[in-house]
């Protein structure tokens, strides 16, 4: 047991090394964000990004899952799977980015952002380049090329960072500049004015950021062209129906988790009542999740590596007792980055402009929230190896109706408070149901007592930092009272200590709680 854990946290390093990148840098943009753009305008952002998220997975078809499912087949062609997946990709999403050209203006209007019709065919041109080379990226996966996939992706993050930085901090003093010398202010400029204006605004704002994506899956297509040379075009039509047919319903089943992370988002503009201007609460709260990243950080390294790692291994006869081991190790794992954020959650927040701080509230929940989505992607692999893809419909039904029922109900009085809670509680009833369905259908010998011990832990540790802040440091900050900010963060190592003490010794050593199996 000890070799394929060993390779699956050697791969999940890896594939982490480029997704840390980009979240660290994404975080580190965080400052400058909320500092450069108005509650309003980073609102907006967040609109459009819970857009490209939603349609992504919609447009991708769940091709992904069904490469490594039917490339595993005893016999199976690899080519003729992967071309397949590629053409059908590639057709469905041409004649999305055709329709988006063609109707950009109106699409515009409708949400309004008349002005704005750049914004939306960046969005339809991220949408087709990044869904295409998605399917590239999964063959990587598939061939343990985890450093090349990690190469790749580090270029595109890098090439969203250096474009964001130009816009930021090197364009608004040129179109002052410019502006100066025609007498005129800085917004009154155009693309006659200036070349870089028929794609972004004279000031910065939220094209700034939808551009720099755009441009960044533009490079990183490009990289992709050696290998489509590679690439030995196989198609096999009756291949690709089966592939289509078995991953449908895991596209479908892929919605809850970016549904539940994204629906709020797009609920906002209908629901919300905490602020005259929407956009501003939204912005709020998406500098809160902003401060939870590490966690769905962690999980999306994981994912990278277990999903491949858990098909291969399906046909091992300890396989069902290497799958609950692994959910064991993950969760103690969460367990400890949420201690380390909400523990230390003084010190993060000073990331944020001062008006986006009070979304720090949400962190907890929706640290909570992204534990329990990657519980339930360890917990669904029951029904992708069993080849019952179409129960994740019932179960993403489930989650959704929840997150509806919570945003519809709770949005219009708390805000986005209740944007978070909906979350947590969609999230808890899919795991939830996922584990019922599995017990009859493909069990697996999850010790949930074990699991439980990590949850009550977590807990304690929890409680007694903020007692011990009530009791001895209610009133500590860097500003006004440093001693007493160290002397709180001081105790919160402690705590985490503890912690991490007491899940080595039930994970290694079998001495904390319950029995190991034998």
């Amino acid at each position: 047991m000890a070799n394929p854990l060993r390779q699956l946290a050697g791969e999940t390093a890896i594939y982490g090394l480029s997704t840390i990148l980009a979240r660290v840098i994404n975080f580190l943009f965080v400052p400058f964000y909320t500092r450069l753009l108005t509650t309003e305008s980073y609102g907006v952002v967040t609109e459009f990004m819970a857009y490209i998220a939603v349609l992504q997975v919609v447009l991708v078809l769940g091709l992904e899952t069904g490469c490594f499912r039917f490339a595993n087949k005893k016999g199976a062609d690899p080519d003729s799977v992967y071309s397949g997946a590629f053409a059908a990709v590639f057709v469905v999403n041409a004649v999305f980015l055709a329709f988006v050209a063609g109707f950009s203006r109106q699409i515009a209007s409708w949400l309004g952002y008349s002005g704005y019709e750049n914004c939306i065919l960046y969005v339809g041109g991220i949408l087709f380049l990044d869904c295409v080379t998605a399917i590239l990226f999964a063959r990587f996966r598939q061939e343990h090329k985890a450093l090349k996939f990690a190469v790749f992706k580090t270029v595109k993050i890098l090439t969203e960072t250096a474009s964001n930085l130009l816009l930021f901090f090197l364009l608004p003093p040129l179109c002052a500049g410019r502006a100066a010398s025609l007498g005129v202010p800085a917004e009154s400029l155009g693309s006659s004015d200036m070349f870089i204006l028929r794609f972004v605004s004279p000031v910065p704002d939220f094209s700034y950021v939808i551009f720099a994506i755009f441009i960044s899956s533009v490079v990183c297509a490009l990289l992709f062209i050696p290998e489509l040379f590679r690439l030995r075009f196989r198609f096999d039509g009756a291949l690709l129906r089966k592939m289509l047919l078995y991953s449908l319903p895991l596209m479908v089943a892929s919605l809850p988790g970016i549904v539940n992370d994204f629906l709020d988002r797009l609920l906002f503009r209908y629901l919300d009542t905490g602020s005259e201007v929407w956009q501003s609460s939204l912005g709020v709260f998406q500098a809160g999740v902003k401060l939870a990243v590490i966690m769905s950080l962690f999980i999306q390294m994981f994912r990278f590596a277990a999903e491949p790692f858990f098909f291969q291994r399906g046909a091992d006869k300890d396989s069902r007792k290497l799958y609950a081991d692994v959910m064991e190790y993950f969760t103690a794992f969460c367990g400890l980055v949420f201690l380390g954020v909400t523990l230390y959650i003084d010190v993060i927040s000073l990331v944020l402009g001062r008006d986006f701080r009070e979304g720090v509230s949400v962190v907890p929940v929706m640290l909570l929230s992204y534990m329990l989505l990657g519980m339930h992607f360890n917990v669904s692999i029951w029904y992708k190896l069993s080849g019952k893809t179409s129960v994740a419909v019932w179960i993403t039904l489930a989650g959704l109706l929840v997150t509806c029922a919570v945003d519809v109900t709770f949005m219009p009085r708390y805000s986005y408070h209740a944007a978070a809670w909906g979350h947590l509680a969609s999230y808890a009833v899919m795991l939830a149901v996922s584990v019922l369905l599995g017990r009859r259908s493909y069990p697996i010998p999850y010790r949930w007592s074990r699991i439980a011990a990590v949850f009550l832990c977590m807990g304690v540790v929890y409680a007694v930092a903020r007692l011990s802040e009530a009791l001895f440091f209610p009133v500590a900050d860097f500003s006004s009272n440093w001693p007493g900010m160290v002397g709180r963060l001081g105790v919160n190592t402690v705590l985490i200590l503890v912690y991490a003490s007491l899940m080595w010794l039930m994970l290694r050593r079998g001495t904390g709680f319950g029995k190991r199996r034998p």
